[in-house]
């Protein structure tokens, strides 16, 4: 009986107490296309700055808008934080998610928003080749410094990149080859390079982990994991191919019928503000932020100093479907 007493007493002071800390600060939930232990870092920073508290659910962009769709009718998270920026425009398209600028909206270039407020980037990355230089010597194999030299067959077997069935990133690489060769040429550069491709990864960071270990020669993927190997003392090399690159700027939505619309507000305001940006550098994310003047990581060469592809994020999400199913049809055939 007194045990019982003990328990009925703590329920009591459980239930008291449970409203006491509500009123303390909003609760935001979301979904994070945004790899786990750097959206922590992010989210971490936001509730220091703000005292809202932020549950999130790691998915990647492809089940992250699949169960964004299925709960439509009944959303499950306020926020969608990461994945693509095409993605964040189809969810526009299937309108499951809705307007908001706010005071920082200005702040942001046009290339990295959406006009009418549905959503907004909140870093670049750009594309690139990571180098396992012990291997390469192992190999004898020569530094390529171009999408051209990939298709050497000195590299057969040594190449890791991911699959644009499972990956945004993959999905990158064949939207900017697409624009930057025409379709035809790049679907027969990609069938070319196929023999070199060890293993088409379905996660878009394996091949960073691959490279930095040697499993493999090169990697290719987006930079953040290479230049984090690079601070880890992994003997690896970035190196931006010559004919250009397209990056990722991924984005945030508020998801339309959020429950909790204001903490989601204060989210993307933050994430447009010096203060939510440098986040990026202090935590050593190895994001490039959208914002100019922020501070970057080491080794991490100006943004504007690279060579670019500009690819069309409406094109890229309206293509999607089209490009992934010729991609496995005619690509993955030949590996």
């Amino acid at each position: 009986m007194k045990a019982t007493r003990v328990l009925v007493l703590a329920a009591l002071v459980l239930a008291i107490a449970l409203p006491v800390f509500a009123q303390k600060g909003q609760t935001l939930v979301v979904y994070s296309s945004v790899d786990e232990v750097n959206a922590k870092k992010i989210f971490d920073a936001f509730t220091a700055d703000t005292g809202i508290h932020v549950q999130f659910v790691q998915l990647s962009s492809g089940p992250a808008y699949a169960r964004i769709k299925a709960e439509a009718a009944n959303p499950q998270a306020d926020v969608w934080f990461g994945a693509p920026s095409e993605n964040h425009i189809l969810a526009k398209e299937e309108k499951l998610t809705q307007p908001y600028k706010g005071p920082n909206f200005d702040k942001i270039g046009k290339e990295f928003k959406d006009p009418d407020g549905y959503w907004r980037s909140f870093y670049m990355n750009p594309m690139a080749f990571a180098v396992n230089t012990e291997v390469l010597a192992r190999i004898k194999a020569p530094r390529p410094t171009s999408w051209a030299d990939l298709l050497n067959p000195v590299y057969k077997g040594q190449i890791q990149m991911p699959s644009p069935q499972s990956s945004g990133t993959a999905y990158n690489i064949v939207a900017s080859l697409v624009v930057m060769m025409g379709e035809e040429k790049a679907f027969d550069y990609m069938k070319k390079l196929a023999p070199n491709i060890q293993t088409y990864t379905s996660s878009g960071t394996a091949p960073s982990k691959a490279v930095q270990v040697g499993q493999c020669a090169i990697g290719i993927q987006f930079t953040p994991a290479f230049f984090e190997a690079i601070d880890k003392g992994f003997p690896i090399e970035v190196i931006f191919p010559k004919e250009g690159v397209w990056f990722e700027a991924p984005a945030v939505s508020i998801l339309k019928g959020a429950r909790n619309l204001e903490a989601a507000q204060k989210l993307v305001d933050w994430l447009s503000t010096v203060n939510g940006q440098k986040v990026y550098t202090e935590k050593k994310t190895y994001f490039y932020p959208i914002i100019p003047g922020v501070p970057l990581g080491p080794g991490m060469p100006a943004f504007e100093s690279l060579k670019t592809i500009d690819v069309d994020p409406v094109w890229a999400g309206e293509q999607k479907k089209r490009l992934v199913d010729r991609w496995v049809n005619e690509v993955l055939s030949a590996k």
